[in-house]
């Protein structure tokens, strides 16, 4: 079968180790089932793993791609829960990996994940909808509607928009009920924030009309002092990422002084997605898709989310 495949790793130059081309079935153990995947939706993920990071090398060649939306050997149409785990909790398993950590990911024609990850996809969705929700989308409504802790009508900044997790997140908010702020450095993203639901949007590090409820945050390095300042007292940030650095001044100073939370947020659970995959379909509301393109073409979509040049999702369609 066709598959898109991380041969090798270079942080440097992670697109040397993206491969296109033939690659084995899937093995099937038991109690896991076969989907055929209709559209799959590119990530962060993906592009870290081919910088060589969160895999082992032993683990080369792998299947690149968390998320899938399909058709399972039964014929029914599903939303693939990207999270191999288990318990009540699968974010919380110790021992949980994500698909093409240790098993073959969702950039193939097929893929095998246990039966208990499969979601029934609504028919008001398309494939390439729903093939957006199990990353981007789930780690947005986990971090509002789970870990943030708030009302409707609670101000809520977003930095960082453009990215799949941002954008899910301003989209889903403004759903929500809430006031959703957002940043950028682009003015052109500024105006896509807006047209997508932002009430207002600012230049990264502006100094705010009031302080916030809070700050949902992506980004890491770059932003956390303005994330820090911009909350009121009490405030939390819910942080899921840090694509500019992981390791920014704590200033705990100011975190035991105004008493704000630091809240940690990794994907969500498969009852999660279920639910955000009925939310969608009660709303309305529907993923941003950047662009649509056949999985033959993945270098090409592979290069614009490792240039920035993306607003929403890239997807890939078989």
């Amino acid at each position: 079968m066709f598959a898109v495949t991380a041969t090798q790793t270079d942080p440097d130059n992670p697109l040397a180790g993206l491969t296109l081309g033939e690659h084995p079935e899937p093995q099937v153990p038991d109690g896991w089932t076969t989907v055929t995947v209709r559209a799959t939706a590119l990530n962060h993920h993906d592009l870290w793993t081919l910088k060589g990071v969160g895999i082992r090398q032993d683990r080369l060649p792998i299947v690149l791609g968390c998320d899938a939306a399909g058709v399972d050997a039964d014929g029914n149409e599903v939303i693939v829960h990207a999270v191999i785990g288990s318990g009540a909790d699968e974010t919380l398993d110790p021992k949980r990996s994500l698909l093409s950590e240790v098993h073959d990911g969702t950039f193939a024609e097929r893929v095998a994940v246990p039966r208990r990850n499969l979601v029934p996809k609504p028919a008001a969705l398309t494939f390439e909808e729903a093939a957006c929700l199990p990353t981007a989308w789930l780690t947005a409504y986990r971090m509002l509607f789970d870990k943030a802790g708030l009302e409707p009508g609670s101000t809520v900044l977003v930095q960082g928009a453009g990215g799949g997790v941002a954008t899910a997140l301003i989209a889903l908010g403004r759903a929500g009920g809430y006031r959703v702020w957002a940043t950028s450095r682009s003015a052109a993203k500024r105006e896509q924030a807006v047209k997508l639901g932002a009430d207002q949007v600012f230049e990264p590090g502006a100094r705010l009309p009031e302080r916030v409820d809070a700050v949902m945050e992506t980004v890491g390095q770059a932003t956390w002092d303005h994330s820090l300042k911009s909350l009121k007292p009490g405030g939390r940030i819910v942080v899921c990422g840090a694509t500019s650095g992981a390791v920014p001044p704590a200033d705990l100073n100011r975190v035991f002084f105004l008493q704000l939370s630091v809240i940690g947020s990794t994907m969500g659970t498969r009852d999660q997605l279920q639910r955000l995959a009925v939310f969608l379909e009660q709303t309305g509301l529907r993923p941003v898709i950047d662009r649509t393109m056949p999985l033959s073409d993945a270098r090409d979509g592979f290069a614009a989310l490792a240039e920035g040049d993306i607003f929403g999702k890239i997807v890939f369609t078989r």
